[in-house]
Parts: structure tokens; C-alpha cells; sequence
């Protein structure tokens, strides 16, 4: 077997050949569109590695804060190491703990059971030689209420100050409390933060780059899978011999991944779909060949049995009534017989290549034709026409477009009652000269509208046949099957009081 062509990865309808009804439009491959799946990935990643990063960044900032807190207490311990036990009024510098060899902005607070002091280290010159300034009062009230246990230590925020380590040395009656600023801990932890919440930034829009590259193309196969499978679904299979059926290329059919056993199973389902419409379609020539074979050889034994059917009319009057109406009926039937296998042997020819004469055909000569016909064979119809001031000329075959007309209106004729108004019109839309057979009839069954044009169809309900005899079921398959030949469309609205058979074909361009 040949190789099959590549299939692009980008398919899309040509603009010239509009995807016709019932066909799947592949719209353009747009791998992280909304809703697709290369989109809810690359989503997932980055919210996953957002979250890792996050994560991360949280605990790093814990473990800094850990040994800054940590270094922040052993300075802590190492400056209230160094705070003498010096009462309120007892020698040394300020009447009490001495600041000397202390950070600046360490605060002192001596509290007894009736006041409370404190200062704070606001410069230092040489060892002991220091400068400090006393507490605010709301300061000393906030540091009052601090309650901790020996060497226990608390972070907190001192009115005026900011934020501080303090821990509280002595007893109930006569404590000291010290305190060290965490303003250069905050400014670290703010730096830290900052940096992190950039880094982590830019970690995700990496993720989300990478992410995109390797999902785009892990999903480019799948993408030409779906394009391989869009061309086949537009392709006609319904009828006709198929070609030109597209396969997964071959490095989209590795076996080893999940997208390469699907490509190589929808091969394996495109060579049995192939097979079996190679099968159905020598089937069907099979079937044409033996239905225009079986309608050309009928036509003799037919025209026969007609031939002699009519040498008895002579003779009729000396035949007894009963002999005469077999005979009548004998040639009835027979006439009606041949009317099935010349239908018959038109669909036939039809469904094997139509060999029409086409030629600018006008349109409206036609219809007045065939409806001037029709009101001779039915003239308990009320006929009317509704046509344009101008010929409507249609790239039409004129003999077959009036057999067309003919078994519209023969239609309308025989499947509505007495006194049914039936109207012809013509116009021109859209390129297509388009023509209707509208009745006020009792209407068409809904559950038969699907398959009117179908072969063998027939009404068995509301649109009775009203002129005797049975309907061969053949006439609306032999209009679809004629305008389809015509690249036209053939369609039917219907109900009750209002049915419309709709006629489209090409209009004949102009010569240029």
C-alpha cells in the first residue's frame, strides 16, 4: 500500500469549498485555547509550581525569622547579662542598671512595687560613656504589663519605639525589664520577602514557558490526529466510490506512546472503513448494473403485452364485459409497468454518472410549460404561477429540469384533494435560481418528511392519492437524484395546509 500523504497539522476547509450541511467544520488549531487541553496543563503546572514555590518561599522566610529571633535572643541575654542590679537610687550611670556596652536604642526599665523607670540608649562615646533619654510614659505603662517567667522572652511593639525583644530579670517586688530593637530583624525580613516574592515570580512565568513549550508540542500529534479525522468525516462516504482517504502519518503511530497506539488503531479502523466502502461500492455497481440491465430487458416483453393488449380493442365489443375489463386492465397495468422500469433505468443511469445536456435553460418557459400540462390532466386543481418579470436562465438540462416539474406537480395533483390550490413560483437568490411547487393540501407526515425522497417512499396517510391507481414511490427520488445531477438541492417544508416543495439550481453566468 502506498504511503499516505501527510496531514497538515493546521486543517481548515478550503474558503472556495464551503463545508457542506452535515459536515464538521475543523475550526483552526489553537492548542491553549479556552477550555483545551493543553490549557487546563499548563494552568495545573503553574498553579503547582506556584504553590511549590510558595511553599518554599514560606519556609525559608520562617527559618530566617527562626535564627534572626534566635541571634536577636542571644543578644538579648548577653545585654541583660550586662544590666547591674542597681536599684532605683543606687550608684551608677542614670541612678540605676548601667547601658554602658549596650546596642544603641536598648531600653532599661526598673519597676517596684510602686513605680516604674526607664530610658533609652540614644548614643554611646567609648566603653561606658553614654547618652540615653527617658522612656514616654505610654512606653513604660505598655512595658508595666509585661508579665514573663525568668529568661522568658516576648516580641512586642513599644509605643513610640517599634518593634522589640524584651525579657524581665528579678522578682515581683523589684524587676528589671531589658529590651532590644528588632527594626534591622525587620528590615532583613522585608528584603528577604521582597526578594522572594521576585523570585518566586519569576519561577512561575519560567513554569509557565516551559510548561507551554512541552505541552504544545506533546499535544502537536493529537492535533494532527484530530485533522486527519476531520478530513475523513468530510469526506461523501455515502454513496460513490471513495478516494483519496488521509492517514495518520507515520510518526504519529509509535506504538510506544499512548498517542501513537491511538494514531496506529485509527489506522487500522481507516483500512477497514476503506475496505468496506470498496466493498459497498462494487456492490452498488453491481446493483446499478443489474437494475438498468433488468429495466432495458423488461421493455420488451412490456411493449409486448402492451402491443397486444391493444390489437383486442377491435374486438372488444364481441367480448363479454368481464374479458374486456381484464383486457382494459391488462393494458393499464402494463402502460403503468412501463412508466416503473423507465424510472427505474433513469435513477439507474442517473446513479452511474449522469450524462446531462447542460445549457443556459430559461427557467420560466419550463415552468409555464409544465404547468400548463398539469392543468390539463387536473383541472379540478386550482393552478397558479408567480414569476419574474425577467427570464431566469439556469445551467440546466431542459428536458430532464421539465421531468423535474412534471413529477412536482404531478405530485400535487395526486396526492391532494379536489380544489387544492397549487402555485409555481421562480426566483433568483443567493446564484441559484430557485424554484417552488406550493399546495394547501392536507401536508406531508412528519415522521415521512425525512425520507420523501427516498426510493419507494410513499404517503399512506394524509396526502392519499386522490386520482385511483398506487404510486410507485419513485417520482420526488427521481427529482432529488435529477437536481443533484444539477449541483442543486431539492427540499420539502410541510404541513398541515401548507406543503412546499423547494427546487435549487445554478444560475448560468454570464459569457465573459
Amino acid at each position: 500500500m502506498s504511503t499516505p500523504p501527510p496531514v497538515p497539522q493546521q486543517w481548515q476547509a478550503p474558503a472556495s469549498e464551503p463545508v457542506a450541511p452535515g459536515r464538521l467544520a475543523a475550526p483552526p488549531v489553537r492548542p491553549l485555547a479556552k477550555g483545551t487541553l493543553g490549557r487546563r496543563l499548563v494552568v495545573r503546572v503553574a498553579a503547582l509550581v506556584a504553590l511549590v514555590a510558595i511553599g518554599l518561599s514560606a519556609v525559608v522566610l520562617l527559618a530566617a525569622y527562626n535564627i534572626q529571633i534566635s541571634q536577636a535572643d542571644t543578644r538579648l541575654d548577653r545585654a541583660a547579662s550586662r544590666v547591674t542590679g542597681f536599684g532605683p537610687g543606687d550608684p551608677g550611670p542614670g541612678g540605676g542598671p548601667t547601658l554602658g556596652g549596650q546596642e544603641i536604642g536598648t531600653i532599661v526599665a526598673e519597676q517596684d512595687s510602686a513605680t516604674i523607670q526607664g530610658r533609652i540608649l540614644v548614643d554611646r562615646a567609648g566603653s561606658y560613656g553614654v547618652r540615653y533619654t527617658p522612656l514616654s510614659a505610654e512606653a513604660l505603662q505598655q512595658l508595666a504589663q509585661v508579665q514573663l517567667d525568668s529568661a522568658a522572652k516576648a516580641t512586642i511593639h513599644v509605643a513610640d519605639y517599634g518593634l522589640y525583644r524584651v525579657t524581665v530579670r528579678g522578682d515581683a517586688t523589684e524587676r528589671v525589664i531589658v529590651g532590644i530593637p528588632l527594626s534591622q530583624l525587620t528590615s532583613a525580613m522585608t528584603s528577604l520577602m521582597v526578594f522572594e516574592a521576585l523570585l518566586t515570580g519569576v519561577v512561575i512565568a519560567a513554569a509557565v514557558l516551559v510548561a507551554r513549550g512541552v505541552v504544545v508540542g506533546s499535544l502537536a500529534p493529537l492535533n494532527r490526529l484530530a485533522a486527519t479525522a476531520t478530513t475523513v468525516s468530510n469526506l461523501p462516504l455515502e454513496s460513490g466510490e471513495v478516494e483519496g482517504i488521509v492517514r495518520v502519518p507515520d510518526a504519529d503511530t509509535d506504538p510506544v506512546s499512548e498517542v501513537g497506539r491511538v494514531g496506529l488503531a485509527f489506522n487500522h479502523m481507516l483500512d477497514n472503513v476503506e475496505g468496506a466502502l470498496a466493498a459497498r461500492h462494487a456492490s452498488e455497481v453491481k446493483l446499478r448494473q443489474f437494475v438498468a440491465d433488468a429495466s432495458h430487458e423488461l421493455r420488451n416483453p412490456l411493449a409486448a403485452i402492451r402491443g397486444y393488449a391493444e390489437l383486442t380493442r377491435r374486438e372488444r365489443a364481441e367480448l363479454s364485459p368481464t374479458m374486456g375489463h381484464a383486457l382494459g386492465r391488462i393494458e393499464s397495468e402494463s402502460d403503468r409497468m412501463s412508466s416503473l422500469v423507465e424510472d427505474l433505468l433513469l435513477l439507474a443511469r442517473l446513479d452511474s454518472g449522469p450524462a446531462l445536456d447542460l445549457a443556459p435553460t430559461d427557467v420560466t418557459e419550463i415552468v409555464l410549460n409544465a404547468t400548463s400540462d398539469a392543468r390539463a390532466a387536473g383541472p379540478d386543481h386550482k393552478w397558479s404561477l408567480a414569476l419574474p418579470d425577467e427570464p431566469v436562465l439556469a445551467l440546466a438540462d431542459r428536458y430532464r429540469l421539465h421531468q423535474v416539474l412534471a413529477n412536482l406537480l404531478a405530485n400535487a395533483r395526486t396526492h391532494t384533494p379536489p380544489g387544492t390550490r397549487v402555485e409555481t413560483a421562480v426566483a433568483v437568490a443567493d446564484g441559484m435560481a430557485v424554484i417552488t411547487v406550493t399546495d394547501d393540501g392536507p401536508g406531508v407526515p412528519a415522521d415521512l418528511q425525512a425520507s420523501v425522497f427516498e426510493r419507494f417512499t410513499r404517503a399512506e396517510v394524509s396526502r392519499v392519492r386522490m386520482q385511483g391507481g398506487s404510486s410507485t414511490g419513485l417520482g420526488l427520488a427521481i427529482v432529488a437524484a435529477v437536481v443533484a445531477a444539477h449541483r442543486g438541492t431539492a427540499s420539502l417544508d410541510s404541513r398541515p395546509g401548507r406543503t412546499v416543495f423547494t427546487v435549487r439550481i445554478p444560475v448560468a453566468r454570464p459569457a465573459s
